[in-house]
């Protein structure tokens, strides 16, 4: 928009999570008020993760929406699907402020949020309402508009993989998709359960708890992630028929030529600074599992360049967050626009035939 230059401007003046908060509850009003539009996007963005079916392989990363206060809302901004989340089974502050710094000179955010939300129980109903009013207007497509849940554990839970699966179990039957998000740097020890007995015990309780429902499972890894562990994990994750991965998470890196005087901040970095690494893991798994395994490619993610060099590296969707704060509310629609151009000017039918291009 031509106004966002002055609309940054003035939310850059407040503190990061004042901002954040005044743009979430005008998004959530924009949604009470049904000011808000499905979006039907070009045929040849679409794309499939797994068993689910896209209209656009753009998507919103979670963080944002935290509560699944504006996921209607946020999909008529452009997005293809949104996750909302992260949700743990009971409400908590997360940690000390000040926990958001902006990092404008390098186009990044460093935060350790850790885990802030109302709770399960109480997006849970929320969710169920707007999930029922999004199939009422999307004319019977299935493919138009996902919403997924992004689902973590208190920090305090005496069982963190017990949390996990109380969350399957809970949006399983609501959900487009869940993720389960093991690799946020904000909670102690969390990263633990990516590998070894640790993540062998929970993908077996989580594939449990989700029953009947056959609701997508997909996993948030960390990019920091060493070699063995991944291998590792690529071998487990595949066994217990999990649905695909979302590469990557914040780092907790901090890469030498960062320049912004909140650089030196404890938490995870996201936004530009992390695209190389990200891209760089999605490379290998993707090489790995030779289209075995769906990938979700965020981090670094702010230009239709981008989106579709990492969809010819492997992934079949992208997502995106940081971005948003510095380039403004239209960039879904223009990443959409520009991406369909890449593709028609390649030759391409869809996302889905030039997913792994770079390597197949």
């Amino acid at each position: 928009m031509a106004f966002y230059p002055l609309a940054r401007k003035m939310l850059f003046a407040l503190d990061p999570e004042r901002a954040h908060d005044l743009v979430i509850n005008a998004m959530a009003a924009k949604q009470a008020l049904h000011q808000y539009k499905l979006q039907i996007h070009d045929p040849v963005l679409a794309t499939q993760i797994g068993r689910l079916s896209l209209t656009s392989p753009v998507g919103l990363a979670a963080g944002f929406d935290k509560d699944g206060r504006a996921p209607l809302a946020l999909l008529g901004a452009g997005f293809g699907f949104v996750e909302v989340g992260t949700l743990t089974p009971r409400a908590q502050t997360g940690n000390p402020k000040p926990r958001l710094f902006r990092l404008p000179e390098d186009q990044a955010v460093i935060n350790r949020l850790g885990f802030n939300n109302q709770g399960q129980m109480a997006a849970g109903p929320r969710l169920t309402h707007t999930i029922a009013r999004r199939d009422r207007i999307r004319g019977g497509r299935r493919d138009v508009g996902l919403i997924g849940v992004n689902i973590g554990a208190n920090k305090d839970s005496e069982d963190r993989v017990a949390d996990y699966a109380e969350g399957v179990a809970r949006f399983s039957g609501i959900a487009d998709y869940l993720t389960i998000n093991i690799s946020s740097p904000n909670t102690p020890r969390l990263r633990d359960l990516q590998s070894g007995d640790a993540l062998e015990n929970l993908l077996t309780r989580v594939m449990s708890a989700r029953g009947e429902s056959a609701v997508p499972i997909f996993v948030k890894i960390a990019p920091d992630i060493d070699d063995d562990a991944l291998g590792q994990l690529l071998g487990q994750v595949m066994r217990h028929g999990v649905d695909g991965l979302i590469v990557s998470n914040t780092t907790i890196a901090r890469p030498g030529h960062l320049i912004s005087e909140n650089a030196h901040e404890t938490g995870g970095l996201s936004g530009e600074p992390l695209a190389p690494r990200s891209r760089a893991l999605l490379g290998v798994i993707a090489r790995d599992t030779q289209g075995k395994l769906p990938i979700i490619s965020v981090g670094g993610v702010g230009s239709a360049e981008e989106a579709y060099a990492r969809i010819k590296a492997g992934a079949s969707a992208v997502q995106l967050y940081t971005a948003l704060v510095y380039k403004g509310p239209t960039l879904a629609g223009e990443i959409n626009r520009g991406l369909a151009k890449r593709l028609k000017r390649d030759g391409f039918s869809s996302v889905t035939e030039a997913v792994g291009s770079d390597y197949k």
